[in-house]
């Protein structure tokens, strides 16, 4: 699993512009303040890098990215249906 954070780097009319096709994952949403996002994806980070080469924010060069790869050792159970 995934945790990948953003940082805008365009202003948030351009940021607004692309939202409609950024991709979806478990859970995404802006950071507050709305400086980035953040997102859970249930991949490796391998696959998370190559999947957000393809995002419109990284394209328009719109933000940023890290990643951080980490392996559940508990959740609650209504999420089991996200976990590998």
């Amino acid at each position: 699993m995934v945790i990948i954070t953003s940082k805008y780097v365009k202003p948030l009319d351009v940021i607004d512009s692309l939202l409609a096709d950024h991709r979806k994952f478990i859970c995404s949403g802006p950071q507050n303040p709305r400086v980035g996002g953040a997102i859970i994806a249930n991949v490796g980070i391998d696959e998370a890098r190559e999947i957000m080469k393809k995002d419109p924010f990284t394209i328009h060069g719109a933000a940023e990215y890290s990643f951080i790869e980490f392996i559940p050792g508990s959740h609650d159970p209504r999420f089991a249906c996200f976990l590998k």
